[in-house]
């Protein structure tokens, strides 16, 4: 909800406010456009539909039910702060102790015995109970926030105590 002070002004050239608006966003989607204009993904569909790296510079299986990821070194979010695998393991921990992490449905979600490794700086590491031909498309679903982000929003954390149901 955006809030807007409309003034008028007097005959000595004073401002006064006038009252207030609230403007409410009614789209089913509004959600879905503050999402993508505040946060970025280890990948992306081109196209084409091939996933093909977006904060991840590169990725590879392993082995069967572990994926490496090499995250970008020169990214930052909006408000400067350098992004690294700490980013993603805080992201990680956090939507998996959601129900329901993703509006388009449980299907995106990991199982809940995956893990995240911190190799190294710019270097994850997904462990997977069991094979996971979607691990890679469910990727586009994993969204990473700032630090800032988790410690004074978090989807309704800072406020409620949880996250279900606040996108």
């Amino acid at each position: 909800m955006v809030k807007q002070t409309f003034v008028q002004v007097d005959e000595a050239l004073l401002i006064k406010p006038l009252g207030t608006i609230n403007v409410v966003d009614p789209s089913p989607f509004n959600w879905l456009y503050i999402l993508f204009n505040t946060m970025e993904e280890a990948v992306r569909a081109d196209f084409d539909g091939r996933v093909i790296p977006s904060l991840a510079a590169s990725y590879q299986w392993v082995d069967e039910t572990t994926l490496e990821m090499k995250l970008r070194k020169d990214a930052q979010f909006h408000n400067s702060e350098l992004f690294s695998a700490l980013n993603v393991k805080q992201n990680f921990d956090e939507l998996q102790r959601w129900f329901a992490p993703h509006p388009p449905g449980t299907w995106l979600n990991f199982p809940k015995e995956t893990t995240l490794e911190v190799v190294d700086n710019f270097t994850v590491r997904f462990h997977f109970p069991k094979r996971d031909g979607l691990a890679l498309g469910k990727m586009r679903g994993n969204h990473f926030a700032n630090l800032q982000f988790w410690q004074q929003l978090g989807f309704g954390y800072a406020k409620i105590g949880t996250a279900e149901g606040h996108w």
